[in-house]
This record gives structure tokens, C-alpha cells and sequence, in this order.
């Protein structure tokens, strides 16, 4: 596909992959340079000065952005009697107990979220390696084990999503989509950089925010200046 000058002039100004641009700057020049007619994603990836292996540096836990996700998440639910019909009154897409679990045993994941009222963690814990391998295992510590399954699953679909670190101290999360607005997206960045800098864990020396960069889905890795993001 032919570059515009415009876009051909920010190519050339993108081979220095050394150079750092502030969130906004980066926002702008992923939504300049995209030259598909989906939607693409936005993503962010932060470098943690971290050990997940040592379990006093995990980073895990949920963030809700302001923006959400533009992603409609599907989200099934673990309860039974009043607490299942606030579910489904709260938008979940699937509600069962043991009919659910047979579902999910012949197949049926295609959930973004799985939520659980704490009495039927001994249902769902018969699911463990079915659901945990995909990171769907209901977990209390994230609130997707909880009472009060409806406000878990109005968070699941206005944008509330889960992050962890991976093995090389890496943690990857979407931002939104391409079409929203900067404010959105920058709003969404904030959001889960604040959330990852709230869980630093106890184990962490030095420096914990090392390296931020963002991209969309087909465009390229452009690095975020550290010091703008978080003085650390």
C-alpha cells in the first residue's frame, strides 16, 4: 500500500528505534502511521525490574479503564438462586452450576471473564486445568470470586482487565482501540500504569519501571520516555 508524504516523512523519522516520545506523541504517531481499515488495538508493554519466579515479585491483579476496552467481553458466571439471577440481570452471558461446569468440560471456553460466588469453588476447582492454562481460574484475590458476582460482572464488561507478569518480567495490556479518542487512550494508559506501579511488590529492588513502549496491532513498537510515565 502507498505511503502519503505524510506518512512516508513519519517512517523515516521512526528508524531511529532509539528514540523516546512522550505517551502523547506516541498516541498520535501510531494513529498517523496506521494504514489498515480495521480497528487496530492499542497495546502497552512494560519492562519490570522484577523476578516473577521468586514469588515476592509477582505483579498480578486487575484495573479498571476509565475508557474501556472497546472489546464486548463475554462473562460466565458460577452461582446459583439469587445471586445467579443478579447475574444475568447484571449482563452476564452464561449462569450455571453443574450445568455450566459440563459445558466448560466438553469445550465450551469462549469466555473472556469467569466469575464465582465463594460456594461453588468446589465446582469450579474440578475445572483447574481447563480454566487456569487460559488464566480464567476464578480468583479471589483479583474479585472474580465474590458475593456479590454483579458488580464483578459490570466490571468485566465496562472495561475492567486483568494484568500479570510474565517470566521475563514483562507485562503486556490493550488500551483500547485505534479509534478512540487520545484523551481515552492516554486516560487508559495512566490507568494501568498506575495500577502497575500500585502493585510493586515487596521483593523488588532497583529500578521497577525500566522500559514502557506501545504499538497497534499491525504497526510498529514506539519507546515511551520512562521518566514522563513514573519517576522512579
Amino acid at each position: 500500500m502507498a505511503l502519503t508524504k505524510k506518512k512516508k516523512s513519519l517512517t523515516e523519522k521512526l528508524g531511529d528505534n532509539q528514540k523516546l516520545y512522550s505517551i502523547d506523541d506516541a498516541i498520535q504517531a501510531l494513529k498517523d502511521l496506521s494504514t489498515v481499515k480495521f480497528d487496530e488495538t492499542i497495546e502497552v508493554a512494560l519492562n519490570l525490574g522484577v523476578d516473577p519466579r521468586h514469588a515476592d515479585q509477582m505483579v498480578r491483579g486487575m484495573v479498571s479503564l476509565p475508557s474501556g476496552t472497546g472489546k464486548d467481553v463475554k462473562v460466565a458466571v458460577f452461582a446459583r438462586g439469587d445471586k445467579a439471577e443478579a447475574a444475568l440481570a447484571a449482563g452476564a452471558d452464561r449462569v450455571g452450576a453443574e450445568d455450566l461446569l459440563e459445558e466448560m468440560q466438553a469445550g465450551n471456553l469462549d469466555y473472556g471473564r469467569v466469575i464465582a460466588t465463594p460456594d461453588m469453588m468446589g465446582v469450579v476447582g474440578r475445572l483447574g486445568k481447563l480454566l487456569g492454562p487460559k488464566g480464567l481460574m476464578p480468583n479471589p484475590k483479583l474479585g472474580t470470586v465474590t458475593p456479590n458476582v454483579a458488580d464483578a460482572v459490570k466490571a468485566a464488561k465496562s472495561g475492567q482487565i486483568e494484568f500479570r507478569v510474565e517470566k521475563a518480567g514483562i507485562i503486556h495490556g490493550g488500551l483500547g482501540k485505534l479509534s478512540f479518542s487520545n484523551d481515552a487512550l492516554r486516560a487508559n494508559f495512566d490507568a494501568f500504569v498506575d495500577a502497575i506501579v500500585k502493585a510493586k511488590p515487596a521483593g523488588a529492588k532497583g529500578k521497577y519501571l525500566q522500559k514502557v513502549s506501545v504499538s497497534s496491532s499491525m504497526g510498529p513498537g514506539l519507546k515511551v520516555d520512562v521518566a514522563e510515565v513514573y519517576g522512579n
